[in-house]
């Protein structure tokens, strides 16, 4: 039971109510001078200690302990009596035994400060959060050599105000360092340090970063990583698909245009004839009582229905009862909706009145299928057509060949969506992917080559070198959870710490 207490001679154990009560000696034998390491066992007192040792059957275990204060042989020792300590059991000044300090430092490096000090209060061994927290910060820090390499990526200490830099081995995801802040000096500073033996750096987009690895390691390799390339990619499509809402949402159901569509169209006539009689755009805002920037915003639109963007539904109850509404709603266009609502009520319909007369109202009920958003469009685009079901395929088809540029959307994300798999080759690839989607009327996407053309070299070794910064990524989920497990009240310093233990 006392077995951790080995080094020591155990003397009398009782029943302390709460608390076991362990009273102990030292044994005697020599002991070395902490200065000179002359071995002594010249006794010149005794003192007292108190200590805390593991709990026993959910009780406290208090070890009253008598320590010898020794006497130094060597005349010219600077310590002429020490008292002896007893290694790998109490440390100095601990009123605690190293293997309760143990367990305590790994509960609280998993749990941080109030839980560990709630958790390690049920186990028997009460101590504070601010306790907790001395003992995490003591524990040492693993020291390691700087991978080959890397990745580097930012986390938000405070989301849009401060944000941190993490490093970490791209191969492995170990932790290697924690910068306090996402600036190119900072981040060119610890590479010059060190980063020497650094051959690889992946990271995102950042220009900042990419500027501080060109200035540290003009040698390195940088590598862009594919996800944040398929990601930027995701949302101009998702803005083209967006734009192009006029061509594809013909495959809709037909529905009623709507006020917001009503007053977009008056505002856009009246705008476009006050500009073709020769007025200035100042001038209309007067004379419209609208804002300079409105009439600037429908000035620059060719067409109103570029606006007109399919509205989002959400399944209702009334959507298992679409075919049986669509059918009598074809039999009889008079059909009164107080006859509907009880037909479908017999089937099993359980929602209310108001509810079936919205949907009818919407023209959810003429339609083969719901209507299409423009979000649900760029997921069918996006996805692998592999993973699409049937219906899916065909409506996919169809919002395809709605227009030139749908075409030449779907085939761009496609052959994008190619050049993620690592290959030798896809640089060349990539080049004609640029020169394709140039040359369409995609300015959305444009803008997406053009941003590629200025990181050329990172995006290459992304889709050519088998490195990423998925790791990285993953750590910085974990630093989440950390930094909501210290609710925010932990310095910079303890995050850091905490960040980089194993």
């Amino acid at each position: 039971m006392f077995s951790g207490l080995s080094a020591l001679v155990i003397e009398d154990v009782a029943d302390g109510g709460d608390a076991v009560v362990v009273s102990a000696r030292t044994r005697d034998v020599a002991v070395p001078c902490p200065v000179c390491g002359t071995p002594t066992a010249k006794v010149h007192g005794y003192h007292g200690r108190t200590v805390t040792d593991v709990p026993v059957d959910g009780r406290q275990v208090v070890v009253r302990l008598r320590v010898r204060r020794l006497v130094c042989p060597v005349s010219g020792c600077r310590r002429q009596t020490f008292r002896e300590q007893i290694p790998g059991l109490l440390e100095r000044h601990q009123r605690r035994t190293v293997r309760l300090v143990g367990q305590i430092s790994q509960v609280t490096r998993e749990l941080c400060g109030r839980a560990a000090a709630r958790l390690a209060g049920l186990l028997a061994v009460p101590i504070s959060r601010s306790t907790a927290l001395r003992y995490l910060r003591r524990l040492p820090l693993p020291q390691q050599a700087v991978p080959r390499v890397i990745g580097v990526d930012d986390f938000a200490l405070r989301r849009r105000h401060r944000y941190a830099t993490i490093i970490t081995d791209a191969e492995t995801g170990r932790r290697i360092a924690v910068l306090p802040d996402r600036e190119a000096g900072t981040l060119e500073s610890w590479l010059r340090e060190h980063g020497s033996g650094v051959e690889v750096v992946c990271r995102d987009g950042s220009a900042t970063y990419a500027e501080a690895v060109r200035r540290a390691l003009p040698d390195a390799v940088q590598v862009s990583d594919r996800w944040h390339l398929w990601h930027n990619l995701c949302d101009k499509v998702q803005l083209e698909v967006r734009a192009h809402a006029g061509c594809w949402a013909t495959i809709n159901p037909p529905r009623p245009g709507g006020v917001r569509e009503q007053t977009t169209l008056e505002r856009w006539n009246k705008i476009h004839d006050l500009l073709g009689q020769g007025v200035g755009l100042l001038d209309c805002s007067r004379r419209l009582n609208l804002a300079l920037n409105t009439v600037k915003r429908y000035a620059r639109m060719p067409e109103p229905q570029a606006l007109r963007i399919a509205p989002t539904y959400r399944p209702t109850l009334v959507d298992p009862y679409r075919d049986h509404l669509r059918r009598r709603r074809a039999e009889d266009p008079a059909v009164p909706v107080t006859h509907l609502l009880e037909e479908i009520r017999e089937l099993g319909y359980t929602g209310s009145a108001n509810l079936l007369v919205r949907y009818l109202n919407q023209g959810r009920a003429e339609g083969d299928r719901p209507v299409t958003t423009p979000r649900h469009a760029s997921r069918l685009l996006l996805t692998d057509p592999d993973n699409l079901r049937p219906k899916e395929t065909t409506l996919l088809e169809k919002i395809a060949a709605a227009c030139p540029e749908m075409t030449a959307l779907a085939d761009l994300v496609r052959r994008f969506a190619a050049l993620l798999k690592p290959a030798e080759g896809n640089d060349v690839k990539l080049t004609e992917w640029i020169n394709t989607a140039r040359a369409v009327d995609l300015p959305h996407l444009r803008s997406l080559t053009n941003g590629l053309e200025i990181d050329r070299a990172a995006v290459h070794a992304g889709l050519t070198l088998p490195y990423h910064n998925g790791r990285t990524e993953g750590v910085n989920t974990r630093t989440k959870r950390i930094m909501r497990q210290m609710h925010g009240r932990a310095g910079f310093d303890l995050l850091r710490h905490r960040i980089l233990l194993p």
